[in-house]
């Protein structure tokens, strides 16, 4: 049943995560619009290759924190249990609050830093284990996008795996699906060999 508390969980959740912690870091350190550089995301990736990898940490941090704000707020806001509607739906809104921002004409980042956080929260076993495939796969492969692809899918195995609920493990497989779709573009160019590596300039 949808409740109040659920809906103003969900509103909540997506007003923090469409705060565009990417942009605001490139108007403030670089003063670029970080749509116009790189590949155009408004994600750490990119800020980290238009202005260095300590702006690109700090945005993936900044982006991380969002996401496990808005589940911290959903369990206040509808206390019952972990992984209760109310935090499932900010957790699940501030992920679409990143992705399609109003702040920015409705064109944000990809959700991968703003998910890790909200299940950080709600799915921390689960986190871990999609942590160590992102770091396997890039540190072999050196493509973020391909360990970040990686981690998606594996997020809702080890949801399910580690005994999360199954709200849990059914809003890890909605987000998965959705930073899927996002990375389109980059699945075409790994299919391609094209995709740029740790070090090489180009779009992420």
């Amino acid at each position: 049943m949808i409740t109040a508390p659920i809906v103003l969980a969900g509103a909540l959740g997506f007003l923090l995560g469409s705060i565009p912690f990417s942009w605001i870091l490139g108007r403030l350190l670089g003063g670029v619009d970080i749509r116009s550089v790189g590949s155009g995301n408004v994600g750490a990736t990119n800020v980290a290759r238009a202005l260095g990898f300590s702006a690109g940490g700090a945005a993936l941090l900044l982006d991380a924190a969002k996401g496990a704000a808005a589940a911290i707020l959903g369990q206040a806001l509808d206390p019952a249990v972990t992984g209760a509607p109310g935090s499932l739906a900010a957790g699940g809104m501030a992920v679409l609050g990143h992705n399609f921002t109003p702040f920015l004409g409705f064109r944000g980042g990809k959700g991968v830093a703003t998910g890790a956080g909200v299940f950080a929260i709600l799915a921390p076993n689960a986190v871990l284990a999609s942590v160590v495939v992102f770091a396997v796969a890039v540190g072999w492969s050196r493509i973020v996008s391909l360990g970040s692809l990686l981690a998606a899918v594996a997020l809702p195995v080890a949801a399910w795996l580690t005994g999360s609920p199954r709200g849990a493990v059914a809003l890890a497989l909605l987000v998965a699906i959705l930073v899927i779709a996002r990375h389109r573009e980059n699945l075409s160019r790994l299919a391609r060999g094209e995709e740029p590596r740790i070090g090489d300039r180009g779009r992420s």
